[in-house]
């Protein structure tokens, strides 16, 4: 099984030279002195604060600054670089950067693990700082309280190891890729295989720590409710920065069940037939299961230089292997489960299996997920789409079909139902609750580093993206803040960057948007924090 984090492949060394060699921005040294003096002002360190400030000049900036870079897309000669990165080792080191970067009238960029789609973490047409949180992993748990605090900066390997080192029979829900960053996860939403029977990582968050536009540390009392709901979904990066969030644990069993199941268009019981009953059985069965689905055009093996769609089921239950065979032998036939097919696991095991379904083969160990090194990154494009409505037999038929013309954009289809349907779309930011069956990641990699397939593949998403329009929510047409999508919209921040940020913002948000707004113009007037997507502010029209 591909890795289903599918953020990670190999890049050309070339990339490695030219990025060393090019300076996109040549950076002002009077800009690091002044930045530099301002940081040891304001901040209460015992540090070498040189140590966590490089500028463009420094040898150790290129590894800094591509440690995290999880799209290739972004790395190359062309892509603009930061004035400076900061590495903050303790929380005053952040409050400093805040100030700092606004007294000399920088943009502030905020990275926690770098797996933002579109690159908006490290990368801006203006200039630009990064502040870089890698630093900022600590993971405290409390088992007897079923609590944990982590730090923005942590991995959620590291969070899934931390919980097992103290229970074997608790977890948290969040994402199946190991190496993303808390701070853009969380803040999101953070989307998981457990959502089904806990929701998402904001519905299990209890408290956080964020540096205030003034350099202040706020925590869920001082911050106020408005601000503790709004970075719960409507993403941190709009109204601060994120330092940790205190998380509630949940209950997992001794033993899990995870398995794959394959179909193509050419097996006795087709693709077709397959996701047909996916979307009555997936939004609708225990809550306890979860069935992702994956999509991906791929040569045949019946009729030689054609290509196939094949339909992959790809399951985690909360349970043993007997009992989601029997549900699934009532409940979804077509799969045609087998307990041999399955595989009883602890679940920490699951989730190194979620992440390469060869690892209990390889005899991986928990320690794995602590390995937050990705050895390059891939090139790729992701988009994302809600669907309410089952697709017909007829539109399955044709999408795919469209799929093997383009010939290599697959979808992750998503389930919601469970736990998702009964939590209100206003009690969070995130509004994707009740009347989703399931959430579609369109999803390309390529190892071609050169311009054309670039555009190729980016142009292939979006042609699928516009095909699915029939089948997918309307008015809004609705999208997934952390499946970061710059193609439906940015914001100038001229005098229409409201407007311009209802395009996405009413996507991403529905009718959270306005409330969004209100609390960014009332914690960030001066729409300090930004990016390409933030939540604007209301400008006065005094």
């Amino acid at each position: 099984m591909a890795k289903l984090c599918l953020a990670y492949f190999s890049t050309t060394f070339l990339l490695l030279i030219l990025f060393t060699l090019s300076s996109a921005q040549t950076p002002d040294s009077s800009i690091y002195d002044t930045f530099l003096q301002c940081l040891t002002q304001h901040t209460n360190s015992s540090t070498q604060l040189s140590n966590i400030v490089f500028a463009q000049t420094n040898p150790s900036f290129p590894t800094v600054l591509q440690n995290y870079i999880r799209n290739a897309r972004f790395n190359t000669s062309q892509t603009p670089k930061p004035l400076l990165i900061v590495t903050p080792l303790q929380e005053s080191h952040v409050q400093g950067a805040v100030i700092c970067a606004k007294s000399v009238k920088v943009q502030l960029k905020i990275r926690s693990g770098g797996h933002d789609y579109e690159g908006i973490s490290y990368i801006s047409d203006e200039p630009f700082i990064i502040l870089d949180l890698f630093n900022l992993r600590t993971i405290t748990v409390d088992i007897k309280n079923e609590v944990a605090v982590v730090q923005a900066g942590a991995t959620l390997g590291e969070v899934y190891y931390r919980i097992w080192e103290k229970s074997k029979v608790h977890g948290f829900p969040a994402g199946v890729c190991p190496t993303v960053g808390v701070g853009g996860h969380f803040s999101g939403g953070g989307y998981g295989n457990m959502l089904r029977k806990y929701g998402l990582s904001v519905d299990n968050v209890i408290d956080a720590q964020i540096v205030d536009v003034k350099g202040n540390i706020l925590d869920r009392k001082s911050m106020g409710e408005d601000l503790f709901w709004a970075i719960r979904g409507g993403g941190g990066a709009s109204f601060g920065v994120i330092l940790s969030f205190t998380i509630k644990l949940v209950p997992v069993p001794e033993t899990v069940t995870v398995f794959r199941v394959e179909k193509t268009l050419e097996t006795n019981v087709t693709a077709t037939d397959l996701v047909l009953q996916w979307q009555q059985v997936a939004p609708n069965t225990d809550d306890r299961l979860f069935l992702r689905l994956l999509l991906q055009p791929v040569s045949s093996r019946v009729v030689k230089g054609t290509k196939t769609v094949r339909a992959s089921v790809v399951a985690l239950f909360l349970g043993g292997a007997d009992e989601v065979v029997s549900i699934l032998e009532k409940e979804f036939p077509l799969l045609g489960l087998k307990k041999e097919s399955c595989t009883e696991v602890s679940w920490i095991d699951s989730v190194l299996w979620w992440n390469d379904d060869e690892s209990l083969i390889n005899g991986d160990k928990p320690e794995t997920l602590l390995d937050r090194n990705v050895n390059s990154a891939s090139f790729l494009k992701r988009k994302s789409d809600y669907v309410q409505n089952a697709i017909s037999r007829d539109g399955l038929v044709w999408i795919f079909q469209k799929m093997i013309e383009l010939g290599k954009t697959g979808f992750v289809f998503n389930p919601y139902g469970g736990k998702m349907g009964e939590i209100s779309p206003d009690a969070t930011a995130f509004p994707h609750r009740k009347g989703n069956l399931f959430k579609i990641q369109y999803s390309v990699n390529w190892d071609d580093p050169s311009a054309g397939a670039g555009q190729n593949f980016t142009n292939q998403a979006k042609r699928l993206y516009s095909y699915m329009t029939p089948f997918v929510s309307k008015n809004p047409r609705r999208a997934f803040l952390n499946y970061r999508d710059l193609d439906i919209g940015v914001n100038n921040f001229g005098k229409n960057s409201f407007e311009e940020g209802e395009v996405y913002g009413s996507k991403y948000f529905s009718e959270n948007f306005k409330r969004l707004v209100n609390i960014k113009t009332k914690v960030d007037p001066d729409n300090f924090f930004r990016n390409e997507q933030s939540v604007p502010v209301l400008l006065s029209t005094a």
